[in-house]
């Protein structure tokens, strides 16, 4: 039996997506640099801001990569990588396939090899994000105007409410990473203490630099206690 979740077609398709989304990258990139040149904005100036753009781009990017490892062991690797190369994100993903897989009574925490589920799962991940991109395409410019609106007559409301909006996305995962025993408290512990931490060096130290270390580390480090707590609690590696 063909292993869909690896199947040929899906690594085909997963490639043409990468494809295309770097040429339009490069489209953009050789457009900004026209732009720049006709604006008058020496060559040197946009050679460093290329070059320092690009290597702040490559650790936010270690995220990703570890969100696309979280999936593949239950779905392979081509659609974890053409979801998170695109629109998605770990904080969606994770969440719409383990609803979907919970509805044929199952988990993404073993592997998906029944086609009906890992098609299920395939289309909660992808049709949950197009909802999104069509309300940004609509209503984006309305919603902008009347956060700016609110900014513009209370700052501290405004500040408030957005923080509420993000607290409360975040709630909604952590009931999830409570209900997962003791490692998943272990692992939600550590990661949130590595991000206070960096939270601290970058508003007190004034290193802002740190920004964009900050969710992979965190990531890795809360990963890293989870792996070492387990196998001190099995007692060692086999």
């Amino acid at each position: 039996m063909i292993d869909i979740r690896n199947s040929p077609f899906l690594f085909g398709l997963g490639a043409f997506v990468a494809l295309f989304v770097t040429a339009q990258s490069l489209v953009f990139i050789a457009a900004a640099w026209k732009e720049g040149k006709r604006l008058g904005i020496p060559s040197a100036t946009m050679r460093k801001a290329l070059v320092g753009s690009g290597t702040f781009s490559v650790v936010p990017s270690i995220a990703i990569l570890l969100a696309v490892l979280t999936l593949a062991g239950a779905l392979g690797l081509p659609l974890p990588w053409i979801r998170l190369s695109v629109v998605g994100a770990i904080t969606y993903e994770l969440p719409a396939a383990e609803t979907a897989a919970q509805a044929f009574g199952t988990s993404i925490k073993s592997t998906i090899s029944d086609p009906t589920v890992f098609s299920a799962i395939a289309w909660a991940m992808s049709l949950g994000s197009v909802f999104a991109m069509v309300l940004i395409t609509l209503f984006a410019k309305r919603i902008q105007s009347g956060i700016h609106k609110a900014q513009l007559k209370d700052t501290k409301w405004a500040g408030l409410l957005i923080s509420a909006m993000f607290m409360g996305l975040i709630s909604a995962f952590l009931g999830s990473a409570l209900g997962g025993g003791l490692v998943s408290i272990l692992a939600l512990l550590a990661s949130a203490a590595t991000m206070a931490i960096f939270g601290l060096l970058i508003k007190k130290a004034k290193m802002a630099k740190l920004e964009n270390f900050a969710m992979p580390v965190s990531m890795i480090t809360g990963m890293a206690v989870a792996a070492l707590y387990t196998i001190a609690r099995n007692g060692g590696v086999r």
